[in-house]
């Protein structure tokens, strides 16, 4: 297992900037998302780590050698990395054994460790088909193979399910991330789906503008984003204005408690004295309840009426405009066997703590 340490990177294709300053530090067997949206630069970054580009400025190591920056440019192929496309780009003309085999020597090309392989990713009785014969998520299984038979020290993965229908990329991905756990492999998934980064990764890097804007954990990114941005970037999100006071904030769905920041700086720390303070209040969809009004008295929450709702069987999303408060409708997340159609008058309660940024 190597660890994977970008410094400084930079990269530009003529006077369009890609990547700027960009740091990031990959543990030694671990697997990091590095989620953006389109034209963010993660396709840029993903082809420099395997070689493809040379950077402008900035170096890449892979454990303590730099394959990249310090006048070294290491060919891709003298790297050790594993590279799976977003199509399994499988020769045709070769069976499925004959594919996995193909960055090896002659003599390992028809060892037992072909063999482990296609047992370890489920295709241990396909040894003998060829592409045209498996289906599209049997053919991405075959890449992840390929890429894993050179033994590795980084797989880079570009956005690999992007093809597969959702429960199969559901099922590959799941499989993905323990055939990486057994190996102890450390590897890059490029994704702009953010559901897929914060199911399979160890820690997500959420790229922007050319450079990192917040690197942790999946549950820490989702609870904890770094500005109001990032946190409608990453799953839905209700941003209320607020007015925030002695470790309290007003908004329209009623006062909540404020979540206190950590050391790492994540959030707003707030002012705790008298003062008001305007801030931009975060709550999920999630974190809000909804009550029937025959249920319970108005002063137990904020009334509002059902403008839409989006129903997807284990949950349904609706859409809910506050009766007496001019502002954005509240998203709100619920079960599935909850449904309420439009029109419907319910009652909000948020749950707090909440995590709040100076407006």
């Amino acid at each position: 297992m190597k660890k994977l340490v970008i410094s400084g990177l930079y990269k530009a294709f003529g006077s369009q900037c890609v990547l700027t300053d960009l740091d990031l530090n990959v543990p030694a067997g671990s697997l990091t998302a590095i989620l953006g949206p389109s034209g963010s630069g993660k396709t840029t970054l993903l082809r420099i780590l395997a070689g493809f580009e040379q950077a402008d400025r900035g170096t890449v190591r892979i454990g303590d050698a730099v394959v990249d920056g310090d006048g070294t440019h290491v060919a891709p192929e003298r790297r050790r990395i594993g590279y799976v496309p977003q199509e399994g780009s499988l020769f045709p003309h070769l069976n499925v054994t004959a594919n996995v085999g193909f960055g090896l020597p002659a003599k390992q090309r028809s060892s037992r460790h072909i063999a482990n392989l296609l047992e370890a990713v489920g295709l241990a009785d396909l040894g003998k088909r060829y592409p045209h014969e498996l289906s599209g998520g049997q053919q991405q299984r075959v890449a992840l193979a390929r890429a894993l038979a050179i033994r590795p020290d980084v797989v880079l993965l570009d956005e690999p399910f992007a093809s597969l229908d959702a429960h199969l990329r559901a099922s590959i991905r799941t499989d993905v991330q323990q055939i990486f756990a057994a190996a102890g492999t450390t590897a890059v998934l490029v994704t702009h789906d953010q559901d897929e980064a914060l199911a399979i990764a160890d820690r997500v890097a959420v790229l922007r503008d050319g450079r990192i804007a917040q690197y942790s954990a999946p549950a820490e990114l989702y609870s904890r984003p770094v500005d109001s941005a990032l946190a409608r970037f990453v799953g839905d999100a209700n941003l209320l204005d607020g007015v925030r006071r002695d470790g309290l904030v007003d908004t329209v769905l009623g006062q909540l408690p404020v979540e206190v920041a950590h050391a790492d700086g994540n959030g707003d720390a707030g002012d705790t004295g008298a003062q008001s303070h305007l801030v931009t209040v975060l709550i999920r969809p999630e974190h809000i309840e909804l009550v029937a009004t025959d249920q319970v008295e108005p002063a137990d929450g904020k009334v509002g009426r059902v403008i839409e709702s989006e129903y997807y069987g284990h949950d349904a999303v609706l859409r809910i405009k506050l009766e007496q408060a001019d502002s954005e409708p509240i998203v709100v997340r619920t079960a599935g066997d909850h449904q309420l159609p439009a029109g419907s008058l319910v009652l909000l309660r948020a749950r707090g703590p909440v995590l709040t940024w100076p407006r």
